[in-house]
C-alpha cells in the first residue's frame, strides 16, 4: 500500500487560455511567448495551490518534443492539407522554432515549488468540424486540433457526422485509437520530470459506440489505466511514486458508459480521483458515494469558473459565445466545505482563469480570477466557519444523466429537489433563504415551497443573498421567488425541497435554485 498523495489543492491549466484570455501577461491578439506560460505558473505559486496540472493543448498536437508525431511533420501536414503557415498561430510558430512547452512548464514549477503534473485529454473533439473545410474556412487555432488522424482515418470515428460533438471522437474499441494516445503519454513520462499524470476522461465524454457492451468498455478502460500505471512505475526515479490521477464524472450514472469502474481503477493503480462536473462548479454530486468506493485513494471535487451558462450572444464563433454566471467566493467555499464534510481529500480547479476577458459577444464585465480562494480551499476548519451558499443549476448534460434542473412547471405542478448540506462548526444558528430563478420573468404567477415537508413562508426579498460583483445571469427580481427557511428545519445530509407553481398563465422553466444560510 502506497501513501496517499499529499495534495489538498490542484489547479488545471489548459494552456490555450494564454492566447484566449486577456491577462496581465497577454494583450488581446498578442502571440504566444514561453514567458506567458511561465507567468501562468507564477500566478499560482504561493496561493495555496500545491499541484499544477498542465493540459498541453487538446491532446492531439504535441506541444512537447514528440517522437510519435514530431512538430515538423505537423507543419508539413498543415501546409499540404490546409495551406497553413506556422506564423498564423503563436503556438505553432513557437513549436516550429524548436519550442517545448512541457519542458518550460516543468522547470518553472520546480523553480516555484509546485508539483508538476501533465493532464492529457483522451478524446477531445474541439475543432474537428473543420476537418473537411477549405483552407480559408478554418480558424488559426486549427493548428492545435487537426492532425492526419482526423483526415486520413474517418473510419476511426464513432460517427461520420462531423457536426456531432460527441460522435466525431475516436472509437476506443479500436486498438489504434488507444495506442495513438498511449504513445503520447509514454514519451511525456519518459522525457520529463513529472510528479504525476492525469488521464482526462471528460474531454470529451464519449469513447464507445452505443452498441458496445458495458463489460467490454470497462475491460478496455481498466486495461488502459493499468498500462499507464506500469509506465509511471517504469519511468519513476528509484524510491519515488509518480501519482496517477483520473478526471472523471462527479455523478456515478456517468461512469458505466465511459467504461469507468472506480474500484477497478484503484486496483489498477489510480491514486487520485478528480470528480468533475465537466465545465461547472456543482455542489450536489455523488462525491461521498464515490469516496466510499475507494476509501484509500485521494478524492477531489473539481470546481470551475461558472455555475450556469445562458443563451448564445454571438454567431461570430461556435465557441465561447454564451453568457455565464460566475462562481462566487462563497460558492467555492460551500462546495469545498461540503466535500470535506463528506470525506473528500481536496479540491481542484478547472477553467479557473476564464473569469478573464475571452470569447465573443457581451459576456462581461470580466475580472481577474479570485486566486485568493485557494489558500482557504485547503483549510477545512476555516471553511467550516463560513456562511454557506448552496446552489443548484441547469448545466450542460455531459455526460448524459438525469438532472434536477432545468424543470418546466405548469400551473398546479410541483417539482422536487434534493440538497445535501453540511452544518458549519457549531451548527446552523440563523434562518436561511431559499430562492428559485426562472429563465423568464414569472409575472403574477403564484408559488409555494416546502422544506423537509414543512410549508415555507414567502420572503419579499428576492435579491442576491450575499454581495456579488458579477452581474451576468443573476436575473431580475421578477425571475425569482424566495422563502424563509427556519433554521430548525435544516439537517445534516440530504434535505428535501418541493416547489409548486400554484397559479399562472403559462409554464415556467426553472434554471437555478439557491439556499443561503449564515453560520452565526
Amino acid at each position: 500500500m502506497h501513501a496517499k498523495p499529499p495534495f489538498r489543492v490542484l489547479f488545471s491549466n489548459d494552456t490555450t487560455n494564454i492566447e484566449t484570455c486577456v491577462s496581465p501577461f497577454h494583450r488581446k491578439g498578442e502571440p504566444f511567448r514561453p514567458e506567458m506560460l511561465e507567468a501562468t505558473v507564477d500566478e499560482t505559486a504561493g496561493t495555496g495551490i500545491e499541484a499544477h496540472l498542465l493540459q498541453p493543448g487538446v491532446g492531439w498536437v504535441p506541444w512537447w518534443k514528440s517522437r510519435a508525431y514530431p512538430f515538423s511533420e505537423h507543419v508539413r501536414f498543415m501546409k499540404e492539407r490546409f495551406g497553413k503557415e506556422p506564423s498564423e498561430s503563436g503556438y505553432a510558430s513557437y513549436m516550429a522554432s524548436g519550442g517545448d512547452m512541457v519542458d518550460v512548464f516543468v522547470k518553472r514549477c520546480r523553480q516555484k515549488s509546485l508539483s508538476p503534473f501533465i493532464s492529457l485529454r483522451l478524446n477531445d473533439s474541439h475543432g474537428h468540424e473543420f476537418v473537411g473545410k477549405l483552407p480559408d474556412q478554418i480558424p488559426d487555432w486549427a493548428w492545435h486540433v487537426l492532425t492526419p488522424t482526423h483526415v486520413e482515418h474517418p473510419e476511426w470515428r464513432i460517427s461520420q457526422n462531423i457536426n456531432d460533438w460527441g460522435g466525431r471522437v475516436l472509437n476506443w474499441l479500436l486498438t489504434e485509437a488507444r495506442q495513438s494516445k498511449f504513445r503520447f503519454i509514454e514519451e511525456i513520462c519518459e522525457q520529463y520530470d513529472l510528479d504525476g499524470f492525469e488521464l482526462d476522461f471528460m474531454r470529451h465524454c464519449n469513447f464507445f459506440p452505443a452498441a458496445a457492451p458495458m463489460g467490454q468498455r470497462e475491460e478496455i478502460m481498466t486495461g488502459f489505466v493499468r498500462q499507464v500505471r506500469d509506465l509511471l512505475d517504469r519511468t519513476a526515479a528509484p524510491g519515488r511514486r509518480r501519482w496517477l490521477c483520473v478526471r472523471i464524472p462527479c455523478h456515478l450514472a456517468g461512469h458505466e458508459p465511459l467504461g469507468i469502474h472506480v474500484q477497478e481503477f484503484a486496483r489498477a493503480g489510480v491514486d487520485m480521483f478528480n470528480l468533475s462536473a465537466y465545465y461547472f462548479t456543482e455542489q450536489q454530486t455523488d462525491a461521498a458515494a464515490i469516496k466510499r468506493l475507494v476509501p484509500d485513494a485521494a478524492v477531489y471535487l473539481e470546481t470551475a469558473h461558472t455555475t450556469y451558462v445562458g443563451p448564445t450572444l454571438s454567431t461570430n464563433s461556435r465557441y465561447d459565445n454564451f453568457s455565464f454566471r460566475r462562481t462566487t467566493d462563497l460558492q467555492f467555499y460551500t462546495a469545498a466545505h461540503l466535500a470535506y464534510a463528506r470525506g473528500l481529500d481536496g479540491i481542484s480547479a478547472f477553467n479557473f482563469v476564464y473569469h478573464r476577458e475571452h470569447g465573443v459577444g457581451e459576456r462581461g464585465p470580466f475580472a481577474e480570477p479570485p486566486f485568493h480562494v485557494f489558500r482557504r480551499l485547503g483549510d477545512p476548519a476555516w471553511l467550516a466557519r463560513q456562511p454557506q451558499h448552496y446552489v443548484l443549476a441547469a448545466v450542460w448534460n455531459e455526460p448524459p444523466i438525469t438532472r434536477q434542473l432545468p424543470k418546466t412547471l405548469s400551473p398546479g405542478q410541483p417539482a422536487a429537489f434534493k440538497l445535501d448540506m453540511a452544518p458549519p462548526s457549531g451548527g446552523w444558528r440563523q434562518d436561511g433563504r431559499l430562492r428559485i430563478q426562472a429563465e423568464r420573468e414569472l409575472g403574477d404567477s403564484l408559488w409555494s415551497a416546502t422544506f423537509n415537508g414543512t410549508p415555507l413562508r414567502e420572503a419579499p426579498d428576492r435579491s442576491e443573498p450575499y454581495p456579488n460583483p458579477h452581474p451576468p445571469l443573476l436575473g431580475a427580481a421578477e425571475q425569482h421567488r424566495a422563502w424563509f427557511v427556519p433554521v430548525g428545519l435544516v439537517k445534516d445530509g440530504v434535505n428535501s425541497i418541493v416547489v409548486r407553481m400554484d397559479a399562472g398563465k403559462e409554464p415556467a422553466k426553472l434554471v437555478f435554485l439557491d439556499l443561503a444560510v449564515a453560520c452565526s
